[in-house]
Order: structure tokens, then sequence, then C-alpha cells
């Protein structure tokens, strides 16, 4: 996401790809052997340091001019390093979305945040999850004057790092679910050890058991779902910005390889079958690129039609991200299967990025029924 891009976002990808450069390369496979290895909590609190978590924030409380924009351009850039970090920078941003369309402004305004500290400034949400395709399992009910929340919710990232989340929940006679801003230190809420997932092992999730703790309602009652689908709706573009970076860390990786490899006296660049694979990858992450910078564009700027762009672009990214980085093992042999060369966890990861915001087949599905409902197609 270079072209078209104003200098603020230029100087934002700079910024991105020389953090990644510095925190995240060097250390990417001893960071996915969490949680059999130490989180890197060190550069959590350095994303959060030089405002990661914050970008969807308004220009006063210091977020970007163009918000999903400079969201996109960050995630891209961790992403081709480590989709862990972007995952939980992804994860914040959806829980501060939420909150936004359910008119609660600014999260750190939720509770104490102190500066630097990633436990208080940053919210879990259940990322992977439409509650209203899977269903809310957690139970809320009115007691006392407020609400407390029963059941458990399934695959909360960043459920064990942080000490607040926001949960959906659904009362007994209402028609769909609500938001619930959820401490995650009070007794009647716990959380798992994390669950094993099959990529971004460093942006961990947990299932979170409540017993009547207590719950903000965020917005209105049983109105969970517009703010979801609305916050679906503006940053769906930012996981195909996550799909965009996976894959282009596995071109960049695979073109290496292949002008280092020497195989029957010449590098293996040079041979046709290895170029049409390249050729392939190639293609892919050029059409992904511009899918996400026009996308994002068109939310910041509101254009016409800017929602199903939004979806269209995770939807065709994602897709292409799970082909590049199968062909990136390839183009490495034996090499591609193994976890010290990047490329095998690249491909869990950019598995693990389609499950993002709901499941993927259920997300096409809600894409035609939306223009077979009269939204233009294009």
């Amino acid at each position: 996401m270079k072209a078209g891009v104003s200098e603020e976002l230029k100087m934002l990808d700079g910024m991105a790809r020389d953090f990644a450069a510095r925190e995240l390369v060097d250390e990417r496979e001893e960071h996915d052997r969490y949680p059999f290895a130490p989180l890197y909590d060190e550069v959590l609190a350095k994303a959060l340091e030089v405002g990661f978590f914050g970008l969807l924030l308004p220009e006063e409380a210091g977020g970007s001019a163009e918000p999903v924009s400079a969201l996109c351009v960050v995630l891209d850039e961790i992403c081709r390093a480590d989709a862990s970090l972007g995952g939980a920078i992804f994860t914040q941003a959806l829980a501060q979305e939420i909150a936004r369309q359910a008119g609660e402004g600014d999260l750190r305004q939720a509770a104490p945040a102190e500066d630097g500290n990633l436990r208080e400034a940053v919210t879990a949400f259940p990322s992977y999850d439409n509650p209203a395709e899977s269903g809310c399992r957690a139970r809320a009910a009115m007691e006392g004057g407020e609400w407390k929340l029963y059941g458990s919710v399934e695959y909360v990232v960043l459920g064990g790092l942080v000490n607040r989340a926001i949960l959906p929940a659904r009362a007994d006679g209402m028609e769909g679910y609500s938001f619930f801003l959820v401490d995650l230190d009070h007794p009647c809420a716990s959380a798992s050890e994390p669950v094993l997932s099959l990529g971004m092992h460093a942006c961990p999730a947990s299932d979170i058991t409540l017993s009547g703790a207590p719950g903000r309602l965020l917005g209105e009652e049983g109105k969970g779902g517009d703010y979801f689908e609305a916050a679906v709706d503006r940053l769906s573009v930012a996981a195909a910005a996550m799909a965009s970076g996976i894959m282009k860390g596995s071109f960049a990786d695979a073109l290496e390889y292949c002008r280092q490899r020497e195989q029957g006296g010449r590098n293996i660049v040079d041979w046709s079958e290895v170029r049409m694979i390249l050729s392939s990858m190639a293609v892919s992450c050029k059409v992904a690129d511009m899918l996400v910078e026009c996308a994002a564009r068109a939310v910041d700027r509101g254009e016409p039609g800017w929602e199903l762009a939004s979806r269209a672009a995770a939807l065709q990214a994602q897709s292409l991200a799970a082909e590049a980085t199968s062909n990136g093992i390839q183009l490495l042999g034996g090499y591609g299967y193994m976890k010290d060369y990047g490329q095998e966890k690249r491909f869990r990861d950019a598995k693990q990025v389609q499950s993002l915001l709901g499941m993927t087949p259920l997300r096409r599905l809600a894409y035609v029924r939306r223009v077979i409902d009269g939204e233009a197609a294009w």
C-alpha cells in the first residue's frame, strides 16, 4: 500500500516496516512457540508505545486522519514479518470499533489505563466469531440494578493477557444479543489456559467463564448484531491487509530462496516452472495490494458501496493468501515444511486469518444476500 497514499501514511508505513524488522523478524519462530515459550511482552509493550493499538482513535486522541487506511498500512507491514502481532492489533481495533458503533467513543476512557500498560490499555474480543451465526452461550441478567453475565464465551482473543473484554451475551426474552464490557479480573470471571490454534500462536485466545460477572452494557440492549455488522463493514479490509502482508512475506522469502538455491548447475529461479509459480504469487500480491488500498480509501472517504468493497477485499485477499502461501512452501521444497524457514508458519497464519470475523462460507453467503437484497454489486 504505497501508491496514492498520503505522506502521513507513507511515514507510518516506514515506521511499521522498521518496527517489524527490528522487533519481529529475527525472533519470529521463537515467538510462535507460545504458550510453550514466554510471550513477547516487551514487543507488545513497544507496539503500544508507538501507537499501533490506537490507530482507530480520533485524531484529537492520537489517531489518524485516515484511520482504516492507517490500520491497513500497519497490518500489512507487520504481518509480512509476523501475523501474530497483527492479530493483536486487529483485535484491539475491532473492540474499539464495536464500542464506537455503540456510541461509547474511546475505549481507553472505560477503564483507568496506565501509559505503557498493555493489560490496562487493550481490550480482548472474540475476533473469530460472529455471535449471530454461532449463537451466544453467555446469558445476561439484570440483578440489583446491574447486569450480571453467566455462561461462557469461547476463543476470546487476548482474553488471558488483558483485564477487560467486550463480550456478547443474550438476556432471556431478548430478540438479539448485546455487548458488555467485562472486568476479567473480577472473581466471577475466569480465563482458561491459552487455546492451541492452527496459526498466530503469539496472538493467544482463551475461553472465558462467567459466573455472575458484572458487565456494562454497550449501546442499546439487543443491538449487538447491528454494531457487529457495522464493524465488519469497516474492518473487513483490515483483515484483507493482514492476508496481503502474509502473502507478501511468503513471496519475498520464496524469491530470495530461489535466487540463492542452485540445482542442476544453475539457480532455480531460472527454471521456467519455478518462474510460473513465482509469477502466480507476484500477481496475487499485487492484486491484493490494490484491493486493500482501494477498499480502505473507499471506507475512509465513505464512497458509495464502501461496505461491500471492504467485505469483498477480505474474501478475495484471504483466498489469494491461502493459495500463495501454499506456493511459498512448494518453492522451498522440503525446507518449506520446516518451522525455522517461516513458510509453514505463514501457511498456517493465512488459514487462521481466513476465520476472522466469522466463518468464510457464511461471510460469502452474507455478501451475496446483501447483493440480492439490492445493494450495488459494483
